[in-house]
């Protein structure tokens, strides 16, 4: 199972919070409405204050590839370089907060924790990161379902009730499937009895052992 990218410096999960003199401003977004796009520059980090957002690039053939999902508490769109190489969305009604790249910078040049959790922070995106390729070349069509249900319960601190923010579209853009597949898959689980589908958007980890038995 995918590792979660939360900031766990300082001993806070508040990475930013802990560091920072003061918190960036925040903004509102509406569900599927851009936060930035790739290619814009890359001047400010975020964070997720509440609701969900989806980070994701455009294939040359026209695909999309989601790269992430990021859940209240996650941080996105720190970059290596001065523009942005993917595009964000909110994938539900989202309050982003924004922190200028430009001071992040001059903090960690002052101050050693806070170079040090940027660092982390870093580090820890280039880990899922891995962990995502190695999820797309390796794992089957259940494993990397049930891979994702489980992320998703741990990063949202859910135990068997599981509120699902992407569309069946937006797991298989994520997971390298087809939704046809994604759809047959979660029914598939259903019909063994390891979750439950009440709503499109809402599931049940009847068997959260189990499940987690067929991606160890």
């Amino acid at each position: 199972m995918l590792s979660p990218i939360r900031a766990k410096t300082l001993d806070n999960d508040h990475f930013f919070d802990a560091v920072l003199p003061a918190p960036g401003a925040c903004a509102r977004f509406h569900r599927d409405e851009e936060i930035f796009g790739e290619g814009e520059a890359a001047d400010y980090v975020y964070q997720v204050v509440s609701g969900s957002v989806r980070t994701y690039r455009i294939l040359r053939d026209g695909r999309r590839q989601i790269d992430e999902f990021h859940f209240a508490g996650d941080y996105f769109g720190l970059e290596m370089t001065e523009t942005h190489r993917i595009n964000a969305e909110a994938m539900s009604d989202a309050t982003v907060r924004m922190i200028r790249r430009g001071a992040l910078s001059d903090l960690a040049a002052q101050r050693g924790d806070a170079a040090r959790a940027l660092f982390r922070l870093t580090a820890e995106g280039l880990q899922r990161c891995q962990d995502h390729v190695l999820m797309l070349g390796r794992r089957s069509a259940q494993e990397r379902v049930v891979g994702l249900l489980l992320d998703i319960a741990a990063r949202t601190r859910a135990d068997a009730e599981l509120d699902v923010p992407m569309s069946r579209q937006d797991m298989a853009d994520y997971l390298g499937l087809t939704i046809e597949t994604v759809s047959r898959t979660l029914t598939a689980l259903q019909e063994e009895g390891l979750i439950a589908l009440p709503t499109v958007r809402h599931m049940v980890l009847k068997d959260r052992r189990a499940l987690e038995r067929l991606v160890a």
